[in-house]
């Protein structure tokens, strides 16, 4: 039986991370899902009911320290990992938010996680799958997030996501040619505990998009931006 890939999944206790790990696991890929709280994060892995496919550390993508315990978790146990979704993502503003009354604790604090999280995971990431010549890295961003959509409202979290889009775009270039695929997608607003209730869509239709670009061929694209497996502008 050969070995399954593994992937990394961050913020995989709830919501797209969680429904992601499940799809995965699926498809037979081997699970470890990272959780800043180990309970709720073994609680959710038990859910899956996967076996050896799915299995969770503990992880704060805020914490440089733990991210590279965590990857170092990942390697020692499972070897370079194949697939890295950078889901980990903060929302701690409301929608009426403006530049001018957020506070600066508030930019940091959404940074810390929506950037600079996925900035540490694969500052230790990238250089295993450029020891073995494959890597697929999947980005949750937003439509927030699209310069050619920008509007007002939740600043912190839209210019953190552009970020992030741009994180994808220059790393993409840099590994290019090297077996490593990078995009970024956005799951459209879906029915978890941050985007609400009243949302539209549900976690099978926001993660099908992630996972369908953790688990892209060699031929696939690289350095774009997709929702519901199309490409979408920046």
């Amino acid at each position: 039986m050969p070995t399954p890939k593994t992937a990394i999944v961050t913020g995989a206790n709830r919501g797209l991370g969680l429904e992601i790990a499940r799809q995965l696991v699926r498809e037979g890929v081997r699970v470890v899902m990272g959780s800043r709280d180990p309970v709720k994060g073994e609680r959710a892995c038990a859910g899956l009911k996967a076996g050896e496919l799915a299995v969770s550390h503990a992880l704060d993508v805020s914490d440089t320290r733990s991210v590279q315990r965590f990857v170092a978790f990942v390697e020692k146990s499972f070897g370079p990992p194949a697939i890295l979704v950078n889901n980990a993502g903060t929302y701690p503003e409301s929608r009426e938010a403006r530049v001018t009354d957020t506070k600066t604790s508030v930019w940091r604090e959404t940074f810390e996680t929506n950037l600079f999280g996925a900035v540490r995971m694969c500052r230790e990431v990238v250089p295993l799958m450029q020891r073995v010549a494959y890597g697929r890295i999947v980005n949750l961003s937003s439509g927030l997030g699209q310069l050619s959509k920008m509007g007002e409202g939740s600043p912190a979290y839209r210019v953190s996501k552009a970020a992030l889009n741009a994180l994808t775009v220059t790393l993409a270039a840099e590994v290019k040619g090297q077996g490593i695929l990078v995009n970024a997608m956005s799951p459209g607003w879906v029915r978890t505990d941050m985007g609400g209730e009243e949302a539209p869509r549900g976690v099978e239709e926001g993660a099908d998009t992630a996972v369908w670009l953790a688990l892209l061929p060699s031929s696939g694209p690289t350095g774009q931006f997709f929702r519901d497996r199309k490409p979408i502008p920046w």
